[in-house]
């Protein structure tokens, strides 16, 4: 439960952005509020959206009609200013939302990933094996990890991005979200990661661009990893488009980074943190496994299974 004074700062802040910005989606307030400004300042997006509908329930913040996505604006806005900042923000967005980028955007951070991991002496599964022949203007050929590990076998034929296959403490599957939505406990990423990696018995590890405290604090102890990557990576050949939506007077997604070279975190994660932490992360998944899969099968909710797994971990002293 957020203090109403957080609820009240994430008010005066979403007017605040919106009063200079005229109109955003819920990626760029969130950029703005969510991932800069003062420290003491910055606001997660669940609190932000619990502020957003209580100023769109008096009529303070309203949603322009007919759009794929939600553009919010201050009630009295000027009309003409509006129509021009809409319309100048949302040729970015949505060549955004075109399919074929959204493909090759997602592919990126996992050619990231897969470069950080050939690079060292690692056992894995997970290739592009054409990722040298041609530019990222187009799709790479993706071969994933098998979806049968041991004679155990995920439902379906679901696939794990990539499994790595460490002699200590077993196999690891790891997903890559290269999204600007923030991960929740609760978000299909995250449930589709578990599902998977309990069906193969392998320590889930997910790396996406930025990951709410609460995932960390609820999933860590029962033996899930994280890495934020703090950035969204785009194609190459998206280079225009990645200037003009990091502009700050456009979408201001001042986080991305252009290509599909791993940077010096990823690296140190994939190539000396991973292994620190795996011997208490596999420890971890052994414990909670059974609690994980009802959960990540909807045959318990988010807040029960938060509630059982601390008491779990208090009654095992690992809280």
């Amino acid at each position: 439960m957020e203090s109403a004074a957080r609820v009240a700062l994430a008010q005066c802040r979403l007017q605040s952005v919106l009063s200079s910005h005229t109109v955003a989606t819920a990626r760029t307030l969130e950029q703005k509020i969510a991932d800069a400004g003062p420290a003491d300042q910055r606001i997660d997006p669940h609190v932000l959206t619990k502020a957003r509908d209580l100023l769109e329930t008096r009529d303070v913040i309203q949603r322009i009609p007919n759009r794929r996505v939600p553009w919010f604006y201050l009630t009295g806005s000027d009309p003409e200013l509006l129509a021009s900042r809409l319309a100048e923000q949302e040729v970015i967005h949505n060549q955004m939302m075109k399919q074929q980028f959204c493909m090759r955007c997602g592919q990126t951070l996992e050619i990231a990933t897969f470069k950080a991991l050939k690079n060292q002496d690692i056992t894995f599964l997970g290739s592009f094996p054409d990722v040298d022949s041609h530019d990222d203007s187009s799709l790479y050929s993706k071969e994933e990890p098998p979806s049968s590990l041991s004679g155990r076998t995920i439902p379906l034929g679901k696939k794990l991005d990539f499994l790595v296959i460490d002699s200590a403490n077993g196999a690891v599957g790891i997903e890559a979200k290269n999204i600007r939505d923030w991960i929740y406990p609760d978000s299909a990423a995250i449930h589709e990661l578990i599902f998977r990696c309990c069906y193969l018995n392998a320590v889930p590890v997910m790396i996406a661009r930025r990951i709410a405290y609460v995932t960390f604090s609820v999933l860590n102890p029962c033996g899930l990893i994280f890495h934020q990557n703090y950035n969204q990576l785009f194609p190459n050949a998206d280079a225009m488009l990645a200037d003009k939506a990091r502009h700050k007077k456009l979408l201001g997604y001042y986080d991305i980074r252009v290509g599909n070279e791993p940077d010096k975190r990823l690296a140190l994660f994939l190539h000396t943190n991973l292994q620190k932490v795996l011997p208490v992360a596999r420890a971890g998944f052994e414990i909670f496994k059974d609690l994980l899969i009802k959960y990540s099968t909807g045959e318990i909710r988010y807040d029960a299974f938060a509630a059982i797994a601390a008491k779990r971990a208090r009654e095992l002293g690992l809280r």
